[in-house]
């Protein structure tokens, strides 16, 4: 008998990637296509769905070939896409515009409104500000500014139900999407409806797709025109996908109380699972019930800009360094080891795209301070990385306050190829990072969907148990962490002092 493999499908915010993966997890196969995101203003950020779809076209038949594997032993694929990437849609799936890509922070004032409804359901969000990049903030600036477009859709959904339904046929939506991001409430009734009229939104209900699912629940098969177009076999299970940080904790093994998952990429995604549901207004979101699992609520921290700010700086102020040994990166993480913590004295606020947590504010967005004339390149890079860590620590700073504790965490995603980004993580918050073997956390995250799914193991905790591993354990450095005390300590001062400065400058460049 033929060996038989998973696939996992990872659609990040720069590029979709496909795994092929053993039924132990090892991969065989593995592919990445970019594409592009469109910044027309501050703030705004959109995609078109059309390169997802042909972009997964590329990765999947280019991992099939690397791997070698036969598509009919292909028994069953899992994926994960962006939260909350927000699209109008005719039920043949055909979008009516461009995604409102999940960074996009266009609808603050939206945002703004929604949060001074307070309605029980901003519980969710901590009974505080409220994130532009949420679903009912997005769909209701598409009411008010594009109402033709809003008007003619048949659907209203998040790029993870455009994918579902270009897989299978289906318009399905997901426990993790609509708990995290749309205020769905399991435990009380489903949508709130009071917070939807109270906004004048109660209509995007009825655009909704209506059936329900968990992750990792059993979709069927692929469409034979999906198939077709994928280049596998119409045989292939599909199961239920979602958010890529949630799913990622799956390749993280983070699937119960007591671990910390640390989702890396162009955002920063910071989760925990909880059994216990307390809402506090610390600046912490959740939890979210059956957001990951049924059996547990889930807490979240995060930070809009992270590995995003790392490329701007790369793309636009490092191209002179492209053919050095390993690349920019290998040239800028090399000189950047060389220079101190603390960066001689830089300090830069990660709030490129705005701050999603704890202060849950677009309005505001990055700064450097602290540029002299002896600054370099590494400087900045460096300081770049610590800032992001600082944001980090931020986040983790409101867990604490939540009565949740953080000394280990459990690192994925594009952070985990630089040891200095990873190290100075483990100092400014003076934690342990664990690392997974296998870096790509939220394809692999989505292959364990797939195997459960499709019935390889029958529980998460033995799917887990079979298909993770971990291959390095980062110890922080206390005399690094010492000096970060009092950058980080200097970072916390800034919102407070600055906030209202920033949200004023800002909406002057509107």
């Amino acid at each position: 008998m033929a060996e038989k493999y998973l696939v996992g499908i990872d659609m990040g915010t720069g590029s979709v990637r496909v795994g092929i993966y053993q039924l132990d997890g090892h991969e065989v196969g593995f592919a990445v296509t970019e594409y592009k995101t469109y910044y027309e203003r501050p703030g705004w950020a959109e995609q078109k769905p059309e390169d997802w779809w042909n972009c997964l076209q590329h990765s999947m038949k280019k991992a099939l070939a690397k791997s070698g594997v036969d598509k009919k032993d292909i028994i069953a694929l899992g994926y994960d896409v962006t939260s909350c990437s927000v699209l109008l849609c005719k039920k043949d799936g055909t979008p009516l515009r461009d995604c409102l890509l999940w960074m996009d922070v266009r609808s603050y004032k939206e945002a703004e409104q929604i949060r001074d409804t307070n309605d029980p359901a901003l519980k969710f969000n901590g009974f505080g500000n409220v994130s532009a990049e949420w679903m009912p903030c997005k769909a209701l600036w598409l009411k008010k500014n594009e109402p033709e477009n809003y008007h003619k859709a048949d659907v209203v959904c998040e790029c993870a139900d455009w994918v579902t339904y270009k897989l299978t046929g289906r318009w399905t939506i997901n426990m993790s999407n609509v708990s995290i991001r749309w205020y769905y409430d399991k435990f009380n009734g489903g949508f709130p409806r009071s917070l939807y009229s109270a906004i004048g939104l109660e209509d995007v209900l009825d655009k909704f797709p209506t059936e329900l699912h968990d992750l990792g629940d059993n979709l069927g098969t692929l469409s034979p025109e999906a198939a077709e177009f994928l280049g596998l076999s119409a045989d292939t299970i599909v199961a239920q996908g979602g958010p890529d940080a949630v799913i990622g904790c799956f390749g993280l093994g983070v699937i119960s109380p007591g671990k910390i998952a640390l989702i890396t990429g162009s955002s920063h995604l910071i989760l925990g699972q909880t059994d216990v549901y307390k809402y506090t207004k610390n600046g912490m979101f959740g939890p979210y019930p059956g957001c990951l699992r049924k059996e547990y609520g889930m807490i979240e921290g995060g930070q809009t800009s992270s590995g995003s700010i790392v490329s701007w700086y790369k793309n636009n102020f490092c191209q002179d360094l492209k053919d050095k040994e390993g690349g920019i990166y290998g040239e800028l993480n090399r000189e950047a080891a060389k220079i101190a913590p603390g960066s001689d004295g830089l300090l830069v606020l990660d709030w490129w795209q705005g701050n999603r947590t704890p202060y849950t504010d677009g309005g505001i967005r990055g700064n450097i301070y602290g540029l002299s004339l002896n600054h370099t390149q590494a400087h900045l890079f460096r300081a770049v990385m610590e800032g992001v860590a600082y944001g980090t620590e931020n986040v983790f700073q409101s867990f604490r306050d939540a009565g949740y504790e953080v000394a280990e965490i459990y690192m994925g995603g594009g952070t985990t190829n630089s040891d200095l980004f990873m190290q100075i993580h483990a100092d400014v918050s003076n934690v342990v990072v664990n690392v997974p073997e296998d870096s790509q956390s939220c394809a692999l995250g989505s292959a364990i969907l797939a195997a459960v799914g499709a019935g390889v193991y029958k529980t998460f905790e033995e799917a887990v148990e079979h298909m993770v591993r971990y291959s390095k354990r980062i110890e922080p450095i206390p005399e690094n962490h010492e000096v970060y005390k009092q950058y980080f300590a200097q970072y916390r001062k800034a919102y407070g002092q600055f906030g209202d400065w920033m949200r004023e400058t800002t909406a002057i460049g509107k």
